[in-house]
């Protein structure tokens, strides 16, 4: 019998330490000069943390979760994402009483989808949040610290951003987004379609070339922000031509997870 790693995992090889060491710790170099703190939470949790946070109409919850039944009955689940855990541990040990906190985390996420190019089983991920601070100055922070690292390790990407405005203003978005898709249903994809019933701003992050035109004559978010989120996107703006870091604002740039809010960002590479 032929023992090989699991499909969608990796192995970090002797030859390969010097360059996963030095990217790790160019991550948590750039991390703690913006006055960040590192924290670890364990691999797995209780499975309604992420069904709670992440939301029970996501992919992740509905079919990429790694979960299990322990010997108490109790469902648990291999963290698919950062966030989730993060929040329990602030919450469990009370710590934005303390006042702002900033960390930032380093490990192996777990999702169950088919292995392709670029998308792993395990992979892992560094990520950073900020608690008792909701303005734009932290996004704009937030942003600067991935800038940073990335021409810290020479790698050429272009920002784009967008707002998904507050829990109310993408509330009403939402149902100017369905009203639109279901008088294009003969157009959608299964996917799409199953999305539309669920969470339809995910149809908008589809890679279906063929509902390119569909998405693109969508109404955008972008358009439809209360006055407070347009302040705050706007702020945003501000923030970053002060910084000298260019973007590009995309409004199909979404975010499928429950929890987000206002300011969404990508950087995408650039191919030289």
């Amino acid at each position: 019998m032929e023992y090989k790693a699991q499909r969608g995992t990796v192995d970090i090889l002797p030859k390969d330490q010097n360059l996963w060491n030095y990217v790790q710790q160019q991550c948590f170099d750039v991390a703690r000069s913006f006055g960040y703190s590192y924290i670890e939470t364990p691999i797995f949790e209780d499975s309604r943390i992420f069904e709670r946070t992440v939301g029970e109409d996501t992919d992740i919850v509905e079919k990429e979760m790694y979960t299990w039944k322990d010997n108490n009955g109790d469902s648990l689940t291999l963290r698919p994402e950062g966030t989730a855990g993060v929040v329990r541990m602030m919450i469990e040990h009370n710590l934005p009483r303390e006042g702002i906190q900033k960390v930032f985390y380093n490990g192996p996420m777990f999702r169950h989808e088919r292995p392709q190019k670029g998308r792993y089983r395990q992979f892992h991920q560094v990520g950073a949040e900020v608690f008792g601070a909701s303005d734009a100055k932290i996004d704009a922070e937030l942003i600067s610290i991935t800038d940073s690292l990335w021409k810290l390790l020479k790698i050429n990407a272009q920002l784009e951003i967008n707002s998904l405005g507050s829990a109310a203003s993408r509330l009403l978005y939402r149902e100017t987004l369905t009203r639109y898709f279901n008088g294009n249903k003969d157009r959608l994809d299964e996917d799409s379609s199953r999305r539309l019933k669920t969470n339809p701003l995910r149809i908008l992050d589809s890679k279906n070339r063929d509902l390119e035109a569909l998405i693109s004559e969508a109404p955008k978010m972008i358009n439809h922000l209360d006055e407070e989120s347009n302040e705050h996107f706007e702020a945003l703006k501000s923030y970053l031509d002060h910084l000298k870091i260019p973007y590009t604002i995309n409004p199909k740039l979404v975010r499928g997870l429950d929890y987000y809010n206002q300011t969404v960002f990508e950087l995408s590479l650039i191919h030289i």
